[in-house]
């Protein structure tokens, strides 16, 4: 009965299928897509090879994990390359941002002279993000200065969670026009990351603030205001953007947390449309509305303005 068994266990091995090894078609149209770093080409290509090779899923999966394995340890090490960078910049670096101008001219019966000026800068860290904004916009008509407006404001913001952060802002503005020298802001207070897509940003913050107007007629008036505002931008076609900036400030003469039965309202609202030129250079429409629900006396309660300017990112 040895004798016997012996011929059969030699013939099932004889009969027994050799382990498969994938075909060389397969593994090259699976490195084509790892050579391209795209993990959805190559998620749709191993979902494939598996479809039309199921003697060979093993190795197929293993294939990708391994990929996939070699990619998570390369976005490893470019955020530690990333963030020991910016650990090891100096104050002045890693600043980004835009510049925009714009002017008119006009000579004959009516003579003028505009400008518009502007800056934004940014510079983000790990934790916080600092801004930096200032506007100028100038216009003499006949002789006699028509609009002489002035802006400048620092916002550090500390990122506490993936969407809520903490802001502190600094303010400052004139608009002898409107009828005061200067008006100073101070606030701070909480801020939430509503969305962030490549395509959309919105961005609401809130809080207690103080400010200090000084009139054009001599008079000082400070008082303990309450500040809402919101960020949005929208790039609904390619190489054109909607931004949407406003502050709203309220004074509460002492009650910051209630803003609707304040005693002076003040309101600036952006609505910009920008169209990309080239890669860092963009025209932008912008049309601003400065609203004051206590003006001084002899002043109108809204103010306007529209420009045209040229912004150049860098």
């Amino acid at each position: 009965m040895a004798r016997s068994a012996y011929p059969m266990l030699v013939l099932a091995a004889v009969a027994a299928p050799a382990a498969a090894e994938l075909p060389q078609p397969v593994r090259a149209m699976i490195d084509a897509a790892i050579a391209t770093g795209d993990e959805g080409k190559v998620r749709t290509v191993v979902e494939l090879a598996k479809a039309t090779n199921p003697a060979d899923v093993s190795e197929i999966e293993a294939i990708d994990a391994a990929f996939l394995a070699d990619r998570r340890e390369q976005q490893k090490q470019a955020e530690a390359r990333r963030i020991a960078a910016i650990r090891e910049a100096g104050l002045l670096e890693r600043w980004k941002g835009r510049g925009e101008l714009g002017g008119s001219r006009a000579t004959g019966n009516s003579p003028s002279f505009g400008l518009a000026a502007g800056l934004d800068i940014k510079r983000e860290g790990i934790d916080w993000t600092h801004s930096l904004r200032a506007r100028a916009d100038y216009q003499r008509t006949g002789g006699i200065v028509t609009r002489e407006k002035y802006f400048a404001a620092y916002e550090p913001r500390f990122q506490i969670g993936s969407d809520l952060f903490a802001y502190g802002l600094g303010q400052f503005e004139r608009d002898t026009i409107q009828g005061y020298d200067a008006r100073y802001a101070v606030s701070a207070g909480l801020g939430w990351q509503a969305v962030r897509r490549p395509d959309l940003n919105l961005a609401l913050k809130a809080g207690p603030a103080l400010r200090r107007t000084e009139f054009t007629t001599g008079e000082t008036d400070t008082r303990l205001a309450g500040l809402l505002g919101f960020d949005f931008d929208w790039t609904f076609a390619e190489g054109v953007k909607l931004t949407q900036n406003t502050n709203m400030v309220a004074e509460t003469g002492g009650a910051a947390t209630v803003i609707f039965d304040s005693r002076n309202t003040t309101l600036a609202l952006v609505t910009g449309l920008e169209a990309r030129i080239t890669g860092k250079l963009s025209s932008r429409f912008a049309y601003q509305v400065d609203y004051a629900s206590q003006p001084p006396a002899g002043k109108v309660s809204t103010d306007t303005i529209s420009r045209v300017t040229l912004v150049y990112g860098f």
